[in-house]
């Protein structure tokens, strides 16, 4: 387990940037879709169940945060999560849902 220790203001406000970003459940199913494969930008729309144009944009504003990757071939545009630290985090996020909770069990929140 890391130690996570005080979080600096500046990386406070980008954390808080990129969670709000992933706050959207369109943007959240497209970095998981990336998890899994780098996709061309077409792909990533209709594995989300979205049109190009508004995958684009998501894409966008994901890559702005560093959460996704582009890289050109040929005419295409192929996304990939940025790197391993936020497949990690899905994927503990993921793990953390999935997991009974101690409120769920005596039905108090």
């Amino acid at each position: 387990m890391y130690e996570i220790g005080p979080i600096d203001h500046a990386h406070l406000i980008q954390l808080a940037d990129m969670f709000r970003l992933l706050g959207d459940p369109s943007r959240l199913r497209l970095v998981g879709l990336l998890c899994d494969n780098a996709l061309p930008a077409s792909e990533a729309a209709r594995g989300a169940g979205m049109s190009p144009q508004l995958a684009s944009h998501h894409l966008r504003l994901l890559r702005a945060a560093w959460l996704v990757r582009a890289e050109r071939r040929g005419k295409q545009i192929i996304y990939a999560i940025a790197d391993e630290h936020v497949r990690h985090m899905l994927a503990d996020m993921v793990a953390h849902v999935a997991e009974p909770h101690p409120h769920e069990a005596d039905g108090k929140e």
